[in-house]
């Protein structure tokens, strides 16, 4: 697989698996109660994808930049819904 393959891959991968978060988000925003969300689920996640956003900026991969930039925007909202709708 060419570098270009593999960045259209990683794009889309990572599209399908950001955009995943969306519905919780608008979910979450219309209802004003997150109730159901793990707290901890969503830091440990966030954690994780913050790092997963320091390696794709320390191999300048962008795909893996993009796609945990925005996962990391969705999934820090979750969080902020969590505690405003306590």
């Amino acid at each position: 697989m060419n570098l270009e393959s593999a960045n259209t891959l990683g794009l889309l991968a990572g599209t399908l698996t950001t955009v995943a978060f969306v519905p919780q988000v608008v979910k979450i925003w219309k209802s004003k109660h997150a109730r159901d969300i793990s707290s901890g689920m969503f830091a440990i996640f966030s954690l994780g994808v913050l790092l997963w956003l320091f390696y794709g900026i320390q191999i300048e991969a962008w795909p893996v930049i993009f796609a945990n930039a925005l996962t990391l925007g969705l999934s820090l909202t979750i969080l902020v819904f969590k505690i405003k709708y306590r």
